[in-house]
């Protein structure tokens, strides 16, 4: 019944060996779960916040020294104005603004409530949730440090307000982070068989006889999918729109555009898996490598500011981040140009270096 068992066995072991694919086997469970297990963290802590201190005294330092103690909050910039406060969190460049007006000290001294004024950014309905409860809990305990004891008006009057998201509606935030995180999947995919397939297909010889360029072959292959993603991209933000609810409060026009330019680095990174890969099951694990960090790391589920240091540098060589940065700029804060140049900037560079580095890999010939 078991005739030639271990015969094909052997045989297998040694097919295993041989097949490059298999290398990918034992280091992917490996890294993912060293990589995620580190970078998972649902906690809040260390957000990006700005400070507009008008009052500038002892109290008022003290004041921001007990924000940063509860280690939800950390000051990250120093703002002069309100409409430099408003530009820093409506750019994504702080979540938190807190605003201390120029009678905090005085109203204190003299027993008279002090008021302060937190922004919080909604976009993330569970973090905007946590911070609101943490400043209103530190206006508390600091009006019981104060007066001795609990009163219906207290010493500190520490007033909250959210922004872009006053309901705290999830699908504000996780939703454009889908758009993201979907198009990077459908795109990287979409590519990234396609000079393998022209390898197992045998139908390489034929672009090995044509006058076509290194270069050519990449771009050539390159645009065609760059169509496809561009109608997937306005699919899904149509969807958004009109079956989520979710409204793009900024430019249309200025998100297309940016989508353009991640299709472009995310085509790219599927270009190259491809030529580094030998076969479709080299460029499913190689893929698989590509998107499992762009889903847990770039912000889409888990604050990047509350990973540790070395996962959340590792975190800005990922496209996805910079995308869901301009992405929920743009729908859910209205952030213009002015904002986003510098994501748009380095989404321009990953595209260009993609493109390179594929053309170099992939050589015009056999084996």
């Amino acid at each position: 019944m078991f005739r030639g068992l271990l015969a094909v066995m052997r045989k297998e072991i040694i097919h295993i060996r041989r097949d490059p694919a298999t290398r990918f086997v034992f280091a992917i469970p490996l890294i993912e779960l060293l990589l995620f297990g580190y970078a998972i963290d649902m906690d809040v802590k260390n957000i990006p916040t700005a400070v507009f201190d008008l009052n500038q005294q002892k109290e008022s330092r003290e004041l921001i020294e007990e924000f940063e103690s509860m280690r939800y909050f950390k000051v990250t910039a120093r703002v002069y104005s309100d409409r430099e406060l408003e530009e820093a969190i409506v750019g994504g460049d702080v979540k938190v603004g807190i605003k201390i007006p120029a009678d905090y000290s005085e109203n204190l001294l003299n027993g008279r409530q002090a008021r302060v004024q937190v922004l919080i950014d909604g976009s993330d309905s569970t973090t905007a949730l946590r911070l609101l409860q943490a400043s209103q809990q530190l206006g508390m305990v600091k009006s019981f440090k104060i007066e001795g004891l609990p009163t219906d008006k207290m010493a500190v009057d520490v007033r909250s307000r959210l922004l872009f998201n006053p309901n705290l509606e999830s699908a504000y935030f996780f939703v454009p982070g889908l758009v993201g995180v979907i198009l990077q999947l459908v795109t990287v995919f979409l590519t990234a068989f396609s000079i393998v397939r022209e390898r197992e297909r045998g139908t390489m010889e034929q672009l090995l006889v044509t006058p076509v360029s290194r270069g050519g072959l990449i771009v050539g292959k390159l645009l065609p999918y760059c169509a496809i993603g561009f109608i997937q991209t306005c699919l899904v933000l149509a969807l958004m729109v009109f079956l989520f609810g979710v409204p793009i409060h900024g430019s249309v026009a200025l998100l297309l555009i940016l989508s353009g330019l991640f299709l472009v680095s995310a085509l790219g990174m599927g270009i190259v898996v491809s030529t580094f890969a030998r076969n479709q099951g080299e460029a499913m694990q190689a893929s698989i490598m590509f998107m499992l960090p762009a889903f847990l790391l770039s912000g889409f589920l888990f604050p990047r500011e509350s990973m540790p240091l070395p996962i959340y540098w590792l975190s800005f060589l990922i496209p996805a981040t910079y995308y869901l940065e301009i992405l929920r700029g743009i729908i859910l804060r209205g952030a213009g140009i002015s904002a986003l140049w510098d994501e748009a900037l380095i989404l321009i560079v990953f595209g260009v270096a993609f493109m390179a580095l594929s053309a170099v890999k992939f050589k015009k010939r056999l084996g």
